[in-house]
This record gives structure tokens, C-alpha cells and sequence, in this order.
């Protein structure tokens, strides 16, 4: 079992840049996939990005390609969320997912375990 612990959120100006980590207890971190979601009020959990165990090609949705970055440190049990160029539709909770596995999924339902969210908020 792993648990997740999501930091770095807060309030920014649309156009400016947030990083979120997300910290993993236990040692087999690097046996994780680990994804990060967000939530808007009033919408669905959605994908944002994932990354395999071994950090190789990341997947992004669509939403967010060529602003968000993932990226993952095995020896510090953490994933990243790095969001630049952020628009005020970027606000929303975003959580840290993690699953067992070799495949990526992006259904938030193949995600065994949860971090407790971390809000964004992006101001026009």
C-alpha cells in the first residue's frame, strides 16, 4: 500500500506558473505508475498526466499538452506536476493517483490509490 501526500497548490494570475509535488510513503515506489487528476467544481474528476515506473514517455490530456510537465524522482519517492502558462479554467483540486502496473491507463478507475487533493486556483 502506498500513501500519497499532494503540496504545492495555491492561488496564481492566469499566464503564471505552478509546481505540485506529490510524496509517496513506503519503498516500492518505482513499482508505482503514478498520474495526476484534477477536479473543477460542479465537474467530473479528470486525467491530466501520467507517467510510467520508470519515468520513460509521459501521457498528457489534450487540455493540457505543451504546458504541464510530469515528471518523477525514485530516490525521493516523488511525482511532479509542473503547469505553466495556466488559465483561470486550469482551477480545480488536483490529486495524485497511483497504481500497480505496467499499462498507463487515464480512467481515473484504474487508480488503486489517492492522495487528498491540493486546490489551484488561476485568477483571470
Amino acid at each position: 500500500q502506498v500513501q500519497l501526500v499532494e503540496s504545492g497548490g495555491g492561488l496564481v494570475q492566469a499566464g503564471g506558473s505552478l509546481r505540485l509535488s506529490c510524496a509517496a510513503s513506503g519503498r516500492t515506489f518505482s513499482s508505482y505508475i503514478m498520474a495526476w487528476f484534477r477536479q473543477a467544481p460542479g465537474k467530473e474528476r479528470e486525467f491530466v498526466a501520467a507517467i510510467p515506473r520508470s519515468g520513460g514517455s509521459p501521457y498528457y490530456a489534450d487540455s493540457v499538452k505543451g504546458r504541464f510537465t510530469i515528471s518523477r524522482d525514485n530516490a525521493k519517492n516523488t511525482v511532479y506536476l509542473q503547469m505553466n502558462s495556466l488559465k483561470p479554467e486550469d482551477t480545480a483540486v488536483f490529486y495524485c493517483a497511483a497504481r500497480i502496473g505496467t499499462v498507463v491507463p487515464t480512467l481515473k478507475s484504474a487508480y488503486d490509490y489517492w492522495g487528498q487533493g491540493t486546490q489551484v486556483t488561476v485568477s483571470a
